[in-house]
């Protein structure tokens, strides 16, 4: 099913793996299991629904603040996610990309992503960027460092833009927050200047296929203006 005026780019921040576990009585790490779950879920959704690019807030450059435990543990689900589902964006012909800061990533986690990121390099369906070791405020400084390596000494917006970990990806025409938190949380802030924002109440591990196409709805009814006045 083809959603009519599709956003091209969406982005999701996945909030509230931790209160879905706590609330059950779990550990915050059964959170996380159940919300990887839920983004294989939402990633078919999208890919169906003709999404072009989805980028998924996978782990943040705070993140890193969290206990030892729990680190682990996601990077652990993101290794494992890397390596069995690889026939899933195969069967789906999904493209995985990077986007963040390799330094400081497990040498275990960076071969894996980079092996999903070769293996899915032609495919020519959906592109899913993982937000991982990603900051927004870390992105714009390392793209102004690339911009001085090339002599651009003081670079206007659109040399940041081309500087950026995925020059070539069109901004995203919608962020999605769950968990109902009204924050951008450090999560594409250049390219997010202008996205419509859709605040869900759920928690992501409870988000399913409806939720996804409502807020693409929702989206649709959207005013976009961009600083102009429509008349």
């Amino acid at each position: 099913m083809v959603i009519k005026e599709t956003p091209v780019h969406v982005g999701i921040i996945m909030d509230g793996n931790g209160r879905w576990a706590r609330r059950r009585g779990l550990i915050r790490t059964q959170g996380h299991s159940e919300g990887l779950k839920t983004a294989k879920k939402i990633v078919k959704t999208a890919s169906d629904s003709g999404i072009s690019f989805l980028t998924l807030y996978t782990f943040s450059t705070e993140n890193w603040k969290r206990s030892a435990e729990e680190t682990g543990f996601i990077m652990s689900l993101v290794k494992k996610h890397l390596r069995t589902e690889l026939d899933f964006y195969r069967e789906n012909r999904i493209r995985i990309r990077h986007t963040g800061s390799r330094e400081g990533l497990p040498p275990e986690i960076l071969a894996e992503l980079d092996l999903a990121c070769s293996d899915t390099a032609d495919f020519g369906g959906m592109q899913v960027v993982l937000a991982l070791n990603y900051g927004g405020r870390d992105e714009i400084a390392r793209a102004v460092r690339r911009a001085a390596a090339k002599g651009i000494t003081q670079p206007s917006a659109d040399d940041i833009s081309a500087n950026l970990d995925n020059p070539d990806i069109p901004d995203p025409d919608l962020i999605i927050r769950t968990a109902g938190e009204f924050r951008t949380s450090n999560f594409l802030l250049w390219e997010g200047a202008y996205a419509e924002y859709i605040i869900s109440d759920k928690l992501w591990p409870d988000w399913d296929s409806d939720d996804f196409i409502n807020a693409v709805k929702e989206y649709q009814n959207r005013d976009r203006r961009y600083g102009a006045v429509n008349t």
